[in-house]
């Protein structure tokens, strides 16, 4: 595993940053962003430069956009931690990469418009297009690590890190490869990213307490606090790794993956997607729902998604919904977008391996429509057998995965 996030550098520093209940959310300060302009003032930005995030060649810094760059560390951190000879795969045709982001290349195509606007269409960089496009995160990865089975992006929005790892968990459950570099990564701290989701109202704008703005479930919440990170993994067949002696963090075992089709921004009132992706995971799982013990929720600290969320844990997990713990750990790391998925998996991975449910902060005044076990304030010490992340996205796309402890 990899991963890259506000409050932590890599897993270990995240891991301990998770369950201490420590956010990384601060007031922005990018000289390319000029917060007078903006309604929000603040982030949860990664807490490494663009040099510090190149592995090799420096050159990578300005020749790759923020995005890719993220993935490229976290992808790196991933692959060490595998134990795999990546120089000396058996066949690099049965190893792949499903690496997304729900935006892309932001940073990038701002910095060129600016150009052409200012100098004209030959000043327009030659790095433009490749430093732009989605699929580039993924491209990029299996260029470093000689992967050369199934090679793509899925842009999803928020869900795009989770349909990732389940497209990739589907390679490797119908035979087509043995490993799958897979997850989500994302860099929309811009202003353009700023201004589009302000102009939404879909952002906190808590500029005088950056650190609680992010409040998954309780009642004062007011927007999302938009973050940057990735999340990476490194997914093998069973079997295969077992024989090579791997270390093994914890099984996928189930994904499930539908369409609200009702709005571009909003969930659906009714929660029939979220419900039928829910109840697909567990089907594919071969569960039942009581036997899930947390919940790593989508909890974006909006309205609408955290009661909507809510509700369609209750109708997919009847009584058991007030006894198992859902949390949401976008509290401390804000919302990473199309990284999220990767992330929050990540997350689920390590509660699961360490008997440790990661809480929710920043939760002080329940709300009516939200009231479950969110696992408030501090972290949990608590042994569960099964975890399930949900990630939703605009546009309506659901995507739920279901996590085994490894025994």
């Amino acid at each position: 595993m990899g991963l890259l996030a506000c409050n932590g550098n890599n897993v270990a520093e995240y891991w301990t940053a998770v369950q201490a209940g420590r956010h990384g959310i601060a007031t922005i300060h990018l000289p390319t962003i000029d917060l007078s302009k903006h309604k929000t003032h603040f982030g949860g930005t990664v807490q490494l430069d663009n040099n510090a995030l190149v592995i090799g060649d420096m050159k990578q810094a300005r020749r790759k956009d923020r995005f890719v760059l993220l993935a490229l560390k976290a992808a790196h951190e991933a692959i060490l931690d595998s134990g795999l000879d990546y120089k000396k795969w058996a066949d690099p045709f049965r190893v792949g990469c499903v690496v997304g982001s729900g935006i892309g290349g932001l940073s990038t195509i701002e910095e060129e418009y600016t150009t052409l606007m200012a100098r004209g269409p030959s000043r327009v960089s030659p790095f433009l297009v490749p430093k732009m496009i989605v699929d580039s995160a993924a491209g990029d990865i299996s260029i470093a690590y000689g992967a050369k089975g199934p090679n793509y992006s899925i842009t999803t929005a928020c869900a795009t890190g989770s349909h990732c790892i389940g497209a990739s968990f589907h390679h490797i459950r119908s035979g087509l490869v043995d490993i799958m570099i897979s997850g989500g990564t994302e860099a929309p701290m811009t202003n353009l990213g700023i201004a589009g989701f302000n102009s939404i109202g879909a952002l906190s704008t808590r500029n005088e307490s950056p650190g609680t703005a992010s409040r998954p479930f309780d009642k004062d919440r007011d927007g999302f606090v938009i973050g940057e990170g990735a999340g990476i993994l490194i997914l093998e067949e069973l079997e295969h790794a077992k024989a090579r002696g791997a270390t093994i963090y914890g099984e996928l075992i189930g994904y499930g993956c539908t369409g609200d089709a009702f709005h571009e921004t909003q969930p659906d009132p009714t929660g029939a997607g979220g419900i039928a992706c829910m109840r697909q995971a567990l089907n594919d799982a071969r569960i039942s729902p009581e036997q899930i013990g947390y919940i790593n929720a989508h909890g974006t600290s909006t309205k609408y998604n955290d009661a909507g969320e809510t509700k369609v844990v209750k109708e997919v997990f009847g009584a058991h919904a007030r006894t198992l713990a859902m949390s949401s750990t976008k509290s401390m790391t804000g919302h990473t977008l199309g990284a999220a998925g990767g992330i929050e998996a990540i997350t689920s991975i390590l509660a699961l391996r360490h008997g440790v449910l990661p809480p929710t902060i920043n939760y002080t005044t329940p709300d009516p429509e939200c009231d479950l076990d969110y696992v408030p304030n501090h972290a949990r010490a608590q042994t569960i057998e099964y975890a399930l992340s949900n990630n939703l996205g605009f546009g309506g796309h659901n995507a739920s995965l279901i996590f085994k402890r490894f025994t």
